[in-house]
């Protein structure tokens, strides 16, 4: 199965290409890790293009789409999902969703992503990868971990401990994807993972318009 992997959690744009077979292989063909900032709805197709384009493959070889769900920033995050399921929408390919954070690091760890507000995203992970707790969002300062820390190392000071400098990938997306590759009639809607009520809202009282 040639699966493209997307993620626009971080501010780190993620795209991919690898190969995955139900006996957990995986071999990543080609990966782009751009810093992107607010502009992913800007960079995602060109990123998407040039790992194809690295491959020597076209989108037409691609069977499956992996996608970040965040948690992460309304706009950026939603960039991912919405290509995600347009590609998968007009080559007719199953889409998997999966927590961002899940792609992050491996083993026994707490992952931290930076979520702005002078917070972090954060979830817990046994010695399987299995995600023990969270997602999550607080403030570094109330975030009680064990074990190793990986992920934002700006964080470290604030946590109190050691944060091992770790980001989303290809390989990372196609794991955590693995049970859904397998059998993609499982697999759940994409439901992006705010965590937050978006900062835009509507307004609760109007200015009445008076002419002269």
């Amino acid at each position: 199965m040639l699966v493209l992997a997307l993620d626009t959690a971080t501010p780190t744009l993620v795209a991919g290409l690898a190969r995955w077979s139900p006996d957990g292989a995986t071999e990543v063909l080609a990966e782009r890790a751009v810093p992107s900032g607010n502009r992913h709805a800007e960079l995602l197709t060109v990123a998407v293009t040039d790992v194809l384009r690295d491959a020597g493959l076209a989108l037409a070889d691609v069977t499956a789409v992996v996608t970040g769900l965040g948690p992460g920033p309304f706009t950026g995050l939603r960039v991912g999902v919405v290509t995600a399921a347009a590609i998968g929408d007009a080559r007719g390919l199953p889409v998997v969703g999966v927590c961002s954070l899940d792609a992050v690091g491996s083993g026994v760890r707490t992952v931290v992503t930076d979520a702005r507000r002078k917070e972090v995203y954060w979830a817990a992970y046994d010695a399987a990868g299995a995600r023990t707790d969270g997602p999550g969002v607080v403030r570094p300062e109330e975030l009680a971990v064990t074990g190793p820390v990986v992920g934002d190392a700006r964080f470290a000071e604030r946590l109190g401990v050691e944060v091992t400098p770790a980001e989303v990938t290809t390989a990372g997306l196609v794991r955590a994807a693995a049970p859904q590759l397998a059998d993609p009639s499982s697999a759940a809607p994409l439901v992006p993972l705010y965590l937050r009520r978006p900062d835009a809202v509507p307004p609760t009282s109007f200015k009445p318009v008076t002419t002269s």
